[in-house]
């Protein structure tokens, strides 16, 4: 019996699972696999992008698996290099050709780039318009992106997705889109086991009897914030979603929170102000 998913309310009121698989980095039968054995243990949240050149592979898995659409939550991000008005409509519709489901749930605006981000976000807010995507939001939008956002949109966006862990414990961002109702989602939730034999978290494993990757996905998900941890291996797939049948105690969180040290793996948004 796969594990039970636990599910958040976007500001549009539609319903998204907070544990999702990231395929970034994951090419050709790797990812249609990663995908069939995440949805086969319970996971109904894919994150993909045009950037991961991945999309083919993650529709395959998807009409492979048997479950209906409704019950799959699928996200897709804008590239870097198709941003304006027009090449996003474009952009668009090449995902959904290439992922080959009739709507997408949620569509990303992939980074925020320079002097092209407010005509990429009038696209989404069309295609949000016209019905053709369920849900709108960005991606490493970090508060000053935000608030510019802010300036021209008639739309919130429902999500953002940024890198977050107890290592980069982006508080001020976090209480801005709780503020303004914007879901917050990590991406490297888990710093790609970079963080794995810090003291402090290995004696939270041994409290909890959990794995590092599990103490750090709860710490997401008490805090509200989605997750969406990569891997292609089996095993580690059912490690990370075997987070719901366990709570860390109010000081294990504020414990967590004051690990960090702006501990970055990818690129820092701000440089692209």
């Amino acid at each position: 019996m796969p594990n039970k998913q636990a599910y958040t309310k976007l500001s549009n009121g539609i319903e998204m699972p907070m544990m999702g698989l990231g395929v970034y980095d994951m090419y050709n039968q790797e990812a249609e696999q990663a995908v069939l054995d995440a949805l086969a243990i319970g996971y109904r949240l894919i994150d993909t992008a045009a950037m991961y050149k991945n999309e083919t592979e993650i529709g395959n898995a998807v009409r492979k698996s048997g479950l209906s659409r409704n019950e799959l939550f699928i996200t897709t991000k804008l590239n870097n290099t198709e941003h304006g008005f027009d090449s996003t409509l474009k952009a668009f519709d090449e995902s959904l050709k290439k992922i080959n489901v009739d709507y997408i749930d949620l569509y990303l605006v992939h980074w925020p780039i320079k002097g092209k981000r407010k005509d990429s976000w009038l696209a989404l807010e069309k295609l949000y318009k016209e019905k053709r995507v369920r849900a709108i939001g960005v991606a490493n939008y970090l508060i000053p992106f935000l608030e510019e956002l802010s300036t021209y949109s008639s739309i919130i966006p429902v999500l953002n997705q940024v890198e977050f862990t107890p290592w980069l414990f982006q508080k001020e961002l976090l209480e801005y889109c709780q503020k303004n109702k914007i879901q917050l989602q990590s991406y490297s939730p888990i710093t790609r086991g970079k963080k794995f034999n810090d003291p402090r978290l290995v004696s939270l494993c041994k409290k909890y009897d959990k794995t590092p990757a599990q103490i750090i996905l709860r710490w997401n998900i008490e805090h509200g914030i989605s997750a969406i941890p990569k891997s292609s291996k089996k095993e580690r797939l059912k490690e990370n979603f075997d987070v719901f049948d366990f709570t860390l105690s109010k000081e294990d969180i504020a414990f967590m929170d004051s690990f960090n040290e702006n501990f970055r793996i990818c690129d820092n948004p701000m440089e692209m102000l």
